[in-house]
């Protein structure tokens, strides 16, 4: 497995956001965590990424324990994450914030990331020498996932790529997970989108008040019954 964390636990304070967790993700896979609010997801992605430590239990990353590693360690061992609320460089143009993404890359690649980027993100395209803070929603979401993409991630991790977008956006953004699931690309995303995400996901887990409740495939876990009345809070959206 590319990732596997075990027994994962990670608290604020004397609340425990997570709690003996282990899940895994192969190369390859897209992985679906889905739950409702204040379950303990982005908790999850936080932690594997290193922007919190846990309290118990391990992240391996390619066999290697990086449990509590810095982010940028994480980063140069090949984990990126699109965090939530996407986070881009508002100040700064498209182009700008791509180069920022692969920074950790040797100079001479990045030409070619930006061609790649173009290619995918024909919208940023139109919009390279622009300031980030005057693209739509869905333009940012789009330039936060391909400012992620320019590390080169061996895992891309995203935290509610299709929150707060338009339902044509949602197309958008899930018609993206596709294509990089059929480009090789492996994934762990995080989404509210439970019947969307279980759609594209090869297996996914659910998360409930910090704990894992179910996981199965996308198929297997649209065929419970009464799993999102129990586990999502009555959402299959």
């Amino acid at each position: 497995m590319l990732l596997e964390t075990t027994g994962l636990t990670t608290r604020y304070g004397s609340i425990s956001a997570l709690r003996d967790v282990s899940l895994s993700v192969g190369a390859g896979e897209v992985v679906g965590l889905i739950g409702p609010n204040g379950a303990g997801k982005t908790t999850l992605l936080g932690t594997v990424a290193g922007l919190l430590r846990p309290a118990a239990g391990t992240v391996r990353f390619d066999g290697a324990d990086m449990t509590g590693k810095a982010p940028d360690r994480m980063l140069r061992a090949g984990l990126a994450l699109v965090p939530e609320h996407r986070r881009i460089f508002v100040d700064l143009t498209v182009v700008e914030n791509l180069k920022i993404g692969g920074i950790t890359l040797p100079p001479a690649q990045r030409p070619a990331l930006l061609e790649e980027m173009a290619e995918l993100f024909p919208v940023l395209r139109d919009k390279w020498d622009t300031a980030a803070g005057y693209l739509s929603g869905g333009e940012a979401q789009q330039l936060a996932i391909a400012r992620a993409l320019m590390s080169k991630p061996r895992l891309l991790m995203m935290d509610e790529p299709s929150l707060g977008l338009a339902p044509v956006l949602v197309d958008v953004v899930f018609e993206l997970i596709s294509t990089l699931r059929d480009q090789g690309c492996t994934m762990l995303v995080v989404e509210q989108n439970a019947n969307r995400m279980l759609e594209v996901a090869d297996r996914a887990y659910v998360l409930r008040s910090g704990a894992l409740v179910a996981a199965g495939t996308g198929p297997e876990l649209l065929a419970r019954d009464g799993l999102f009345d129990t586990f999502v809070g009555g959402t299959a959206e």
